[in-house]
């Protein structure tokens, strides 16, 4: 949907997303800017992006624990800080 459409009819797309559980997209000038959809949908990517995120700094400290690392003062110091 437009942005326009969007404005124009706001409530009504709230009312689709919360009772419906649709997922809308808003288009400016035909091109997906936003969407809105179910705070179901937005907690489930939250817990997604959590888990990756806790995968990743899984691997780093693993990473860290075979290759090493530097202290703070050693970063501060290499970057001139």
């Amino acid at each position: 949907m437009s942005a326009v459409e969007f404005r124009q009819g706001v409530s009504a797309v709230l009312s689709r997303v919360e009772y419906g559980g649709e997922r809308v997209a808003v288009t400016r000038h035909g091109k997906p800017v936003a969407a809105m959809v179910p705070l179901e949908d937005l907690e489930a990517l939250e817990a997604l992006e959590d888990a990756l995120d806790l995968t990743e700094a899984k691997k780093a400290l693993a990473e860290a624990k075979r290759k090493g690392s530097l202290s703070w003062e050693q970063v501060k110091k290499e970057l001139g800080l």
